[in-house]
């Protein structure tokens, strides 16, 4: 009953008068009727402002991919954690951590994470974000210097917030029932107040189960956002994003295992029903101000807040030994906080024959994460004594060990909240001394940087041919869990495109970035920065007057210096030292397609092939060893098509699968060579819609196949399975 009042709620607050409804203008509803038919957007012609450059995508010499928000609402999209991937060439889902955090990997390492334009990767967030909340996002491939240097070259998406658009009134209302008792409703207000000031409201409230016993989900999120127009060239956009995550431990879906993958049921979980839940909040605020100065040059300056407090645990074994484990819960308490500060200008001159867009930015930033790992202990004992060996045999008396065949416990077969086997009391968390006192310098990550970024793209020939020439000047200090780290750099960018005509450019990039690395090596050095290039070609296509496009890209990236914890536990039981990885090679190609090919029918469909090798012998791998963290092949696809005459007007179908085949994660120094399977899914969905009612139906992993990701771990395996067959049903109302 509670989840029916709060989807109500939600409805309930969309209340508009006849005369306000029939003020909507036809294009103000995303989804219109263009000469008797529906058209659905999934193909963006250019980048958000945030993205800086201020130009089609089709001139920019790099491989940029955006998702838009009908393609996620087609596919019924929820986080960044729950599908969106499948939309992008090459990008993943190297780990899972519930739906808590969403780790993207994309051409062999990590991607990171923007929103609005601003860097707010952490190394154990930003929680995953919403899809309330999301215009649309920007998957940028490779070294972005014009949004960031110090990072991996592997690339950065982008989350573009939805922000006030200046309508009279428009507005939509959705409900979302789904399997494993899914209940989520939200809305959309986008209003005008007066001339010169729109308003904007996204709200969403969720309860989700799962097919894990034990396993929940529930988010609130609360995002007002206004825009002023100050003057005729001056407009002010101010937005706050709240998030509220109630989940269970985020350890709950592992399952651990000496025979390998798939080796227990698909909802098997070894977590307990009484432990507290982990508790996300996050406040993000962004403030906007744009002028222009004229029709050819635009100042933007941005200032933004984040801080996300994590209250949580997770469930890994303290000891195994074949089916019996001792479970150690471990908290962790964190506090999350980023500043930044941003500026930049957009122009356009011309010297002669030659035009020029300057770029010039100032980039500030803040991050500081705290974290108390300290807290935490085993859920069950070795023995009625908490001994490990009860007769001095040196062989462990498994009567109270916890039995992962059975669920429970040999000694009298039962389970249950730490079953009668651990007599303490549940442990609270202790917070009698401040979180900073308690993190110290071990557990603190404080880092802070400048950057200087100036980009001049030179036009030749009526601006068909286009050099781009820049440099961007970091400075990063940071201070990673007690050893300090600073590093300086110019790094270089230099792209050439070239219009064959308009529908179709060739491209080709040279680009740096750099990863200061904290580092700490036996011998008492430390690390210096890891460095990585990019040489990309490409070419990218516009059919039929734009409806759909095409891009192909081939790459080259280099790294440097890469370093890795130290995996010999007898001379680094505390993880304090690292080695050293060395120089490794990832190439591969990517192929993007989408929009509406013909009359009704829109397609994504993209294919990557990523290789990522060792190029030099280290103490850990050897020359043309494979780097963990990637599938060689992925390939994906969504297929819609929608009805637009007689009585099947507004009906559509769509079908959509995801195949990833020579998988690899983690190798954690193990000895373990079991490979996980090829990835195979399926999903299919129907839909119906006019110009104010929508119902879609989605069935996902159509197929029922058991699907999982994993690595080696110690002398044993982990891994966590996907959902079984499932549906989500929505029913939604514009207005």
């Amino acid at each position: 009953m509670k989840n029916v009042l709060i989807c109500a709620s939600l409805l309930g607050t969309i209340m508009v008068t006849a005369q306000e409804k029939d003020s909507i203008k036809s294009n103000d509803i995303e989804e219109v009727v263009v000469n008797g038919r529906y058209y659905k957007k999934y193909v963006e012609k250019q980048g958000s402002s945030s993205l800086r450059l201020d130009e089609a995508l089709i001139k920019i010499p790099q491989n940029i991919s955006i998702i838009t928000n009908k393609a996620l609402e087609d596919q019924q999209v929820t986080t960044l954690s729950d599908g969106v991937l499948r939309n992008v060439a090459g990008a993943q889902r190297l780990e899972h951590w519930g739906d808590m955090y969403t780790r993207v990997n994309m051409r062999g390492a990590r991607a990171a994470a923007f929103m609005n334009g601003v860097n707010v990767t952490s190394s154990w967030g930003p929680l995953s974000e919403d899809m309330s909340y999301v215009d649309h996002i920007e998957f940028i491939k490779g070294p972005s210097g014009f949004l960031m240097s110090n990072g991996e070259p592997s690339g950065i998406y982008n989350i573009v917030t939805k922000k006030p658009t200046g309508q009279t009134f428009n507005g939509t209302a959705r409900v979302t029932l789904g399997s494993f008792n899914m209940y989520r409703g939200e809305t959309d207000i986008d209003t005008k107040i007066t001339d010169k000031v729109a308003f904007r409201l996204n709200l969403m409230a969720q309860n989700k189960n799962s097919f894990r016993d034990y396993e929940f989900n529930d988010r609130y999120i609360i995002n007002p956002s206004v825009k002023v127009d100050l003057s005729d060239k001056t407009t002010l956009t101010a937005e706050y994003i709240y998030q509220k995550a109630k989940m269970s431990e985020v350890g709950s879906a592992y399952v651990f295992s000496f025979q390998g993958y798939k080796a227990k049921p698909v909802g098997y979980t070894i977590t307990d029903p009484g432990l507290d839940p982990t508790k996300v909040d996050n406040n993000t605020i962004n403030v906007n101000l744009q002028h222009k100065f004229n029709e050819n040059w635009k100042l933007t300056s941005q200032l933004t807040y984040v801080n996300e407090y994590t209250m949580g645990s997770d469930i890994w074994p303290s000891m195994f030994e074949g089916k019996y484990m001792i479970r150690r819960l471990n908290y962790w308490e964190a506090d999350n906080t980023m500043k930044f500060g941003q500026v930049f200008l957009n122009g356009h001159v011309k010297t002669g024959s030659v035009s020029h867009k300057i770029l010039a930015g100032l980039d500030l930033g803040s991050k500081k994460y705290m974290a108390d790992w300290s807290q935490g202990y085993n859920m069950d004992k070795f023995n009625a004594n908490g001994d490990f060996d009860a007769d001095n045999n040196n062989v462990a008396d498994h009567s109270y060990w916890y039995n992962i065949d059975t669920n429970n416990y040999d000694s009298n077969g039962q389970g249950g909240y730490f079953g009668p086997n651990n007599t303490a009391a549940y442990k609270p968390f202790n917070k009698s001394t401040p979180l900073s006192v308690r993190a110290g310098a071990g557990s603190t990550i404080d880092q802070r940087y400048t950057g200087l970024y100036l980009q001049d793209e030179l036009g030749f020939f009526n601006d068909a041919l286009r050099l781009t020439l820049a440099a961007r000047y970091t400075n990063v200090k940071e201070v990673n869990y007690g050893t300090k780290a600073e590093a300086n750099r110019i790094t270089p960018r230099i792209g050439l495109s070239y219009s064959i005509n308009e529908n179709m450019a060739a491209y080709a990039l040279y680009d740096q970035s750099f990863v200061p690395q904290a580092g700490l090596f036996r011998d008492g050095t430390t690390a210096t920065p890891l460095t990585g290039n990019n040489i990309e070609v490409g070419f990218k296509k516009d059919w039929f007057a734009g409806r759909w496009n095409t891009t192909l890209s081939i790459y080259n990236i280099n790294k440097n210096n890469e370093i890795t914890g130290d995996p010999d536990l007898t001379n680094n039981p505390n993880g304090k030292y690292s080695i050293l990885l060395g120089k490794t090679r990832v190439q591969g190609l990517e192929f993007d397609l989408k929009g509406e090919i013909v009359k009704g029918f829109n397609a994504i469909f993209n294919y990557a092939f990523t290789e990522n090798k060792f190029t030099e012998n280290t103490a850990v791998s050897k020359k043309g060893d494979r780097v963990p963290g990637y599938a060689k092949h992925t390939a994906n696809g969504w297929l819609n098509y929608t009805f637009s005459n007689n009585i099947l007007q507004g009906f559509g179908l769509s079908f959509g699968g995801t195949y990833m085949a020579d998988r690899s994660s983690w190798g954690w120094g193990s000895t373990n060579t079991q490979q996980m399977a090829d990835y195979v899914k399926f999903d299919a969905g129907a839909s119906w819609e006019n110009s104010k009612f929508r119902v879609n139906l989605n069935v996902f992993n159509v197929f029922n196949r058991y699907l999982y990701s994993g690595a080696p771990y110690a002398g044993y395996y982990y891994y966590q399975a996907d959902a079984p067959r499932n549906f989500r049903l929505s029913i939604g109302y514009k207005f």
